[in-house]
């Protein structure tokens, strides 16, 4: 369905907090009280099972530790050389982006935190075409009963932009922390190629919404915080979930 549709079917995708937003650099407020992440848990290693629903990858991976915990983590991309990330900077579109959905706790599930305006902390990670690719697999999951192995991804993160928004697809429910991360991840021409190389799933992100008078934060952190996401996806197979984390 047409992104300019949904809110005929889910009400809530034309409401006033809607995500993705285009984020004016010069506009955006400093906020001092925006601390760097702490990313508890973030480090182990978990061997997680990459799916193929139809709109998105999706890899879903057990319950960290923190006020909030990860929920699931997916990738919005383009097609035919254009790129397909979500949030643009200044205007500017990347060539794909990386959420990462984190539920409040105690919420059990994604459906029970949605009905708390800050029930979701999503973090977003913009990529850039770089030689030297931080995910090897990345492009080898449009299609099901596949076996690929990632590397580690391993960034400096500090800065970030903050705002409140929505889930970017259908139902478009407004109960989002959005942090967006200055710092890119690097993803090779060849790999970005395997997501857009006229296989079924390709422009897979929806245009920039209206501000409607919120405002932009941004981080004032100034030292690197190093957190490293310790990824290993094995066994791809479609509608299977199998999920090992070792502490």
């Amino acid at each position: 369905m047409d992104p300019s549709h949904w809110a005929a079917l889910f009400p809530s995708c034309g409401g006033l907090r809607q995500s993705p937003i285009n984020i004016v650099s010069s506009k955006v407020h400093v906020n001092s009280a925006l601390p760097p992440f702490d990313f508890i848990g973030h480090t182990n290693t978990l061997n997680i099972t990459v799916e193929n629903k139809g709109h998105s990858v999706r890899l879903t991976g057990g319950a960290l530790p923190g006020h909030y915990r990860a929920s699931q983590f997916h990738f919005h991309w383009g097609g035919n050389g254009n790129p397909g990330s979500e949030h643009t900077i200044d205007g500017e579109r990347f060539p794909m982006e990386l959420h990462i959905v984190h539920i409040k706790e105690p919420y059990g599930t994604l459906a029970e935190a949605e009905h708390d305006l800050a029930g979701i902390a999503l973090l977003g990670f913009l990529f850039e075409v770089m030689k030297h690719p931080i995910i090897a697999a990345l492009g080898r999951v449009q299609n099901n009963g596949e076996h690929n192995s990632t590397e580690s991804i391993s960034r400096e993160l500090h800065n970030y932009y903050r705002y409140v928004g929505s889930i970017t697809t259908p139902g478009c429910e407004q109960a989002v922390t959005w942090t967006l991360f200055h710092k890119t991840l690097a993803i090779s021409s060849r790999q970005q190629c395997r997501f857009w190389n006229g296989q079924p799933m390709t422009n897979i992100f929806r245009p920039t919404q209206p501000l409607d008078g919120r405002v932009v934060y941004r981080s004032s952190a100034v030292k690197p915080l190093s957190s490293a996401f310790h990824l290993w996806f094995s066994q791809i197979s479609f509608g299977i979930t199998k999920i090992t984390k070792y502490d």
